[in-house]
């Protein structure tokens, strides 16, 4: 059974940085793409980087570009969103969700597993 689990969320200051981690288990991550995802109250969920199973391809959300990279540690069967200069409009819960032999680019209906997600919440 595949289980995601993201970590690493808190309440920061505006431009502080965040590493959230999403670690998987029940099966090799190496084998998976995996997408970050994040939804503010009152808002749609949006996509915020994909890393393609294989890690060769990654790209993150114009929004975000510059701040956050994606990156994997299949040793750890780990997947991280790093968050630099966050600012206050970055605070939503963050989720990540997994595809087996996916692409780095996925909508959030094709991965098939998910994680909880961690909140992340940035104040002036």
């Amino acid at each position: 059974q595949v289980q995601l689990v993201e970590s690493g969320g808190g309440l920061v200051q505006a431009g502080d940085s965040l590493r959230l981690s999403c670690t998987v288990s029940g099966v090799t991550v190496s084998s998976y793409a995996v997408g970050w995802f994040r939804q503010a109250p009152g808002k749609e969920r949006e996509r915020v980087a994909g890393i393609s199973w294989s890690g060769g391809v990654s790209d993150v959300a114009d929004s975000v570009k510059g701040r956050f990279t994606i990156s994997r540690d299949n040793a750890k069967n780990t997947v991280y969103l790093q968050m630099n200069s966050l600012k206050p409009e970055d605070t939503a819960m963050y989720y990540c969700a997994a595809r087996y032999r996916g692409s780095y680019y996925e909508t959030w209906g094709s991965y098939g597993h998910y994680g909880q997600g961690t909140q992340v919440t940035v104040s002036l």
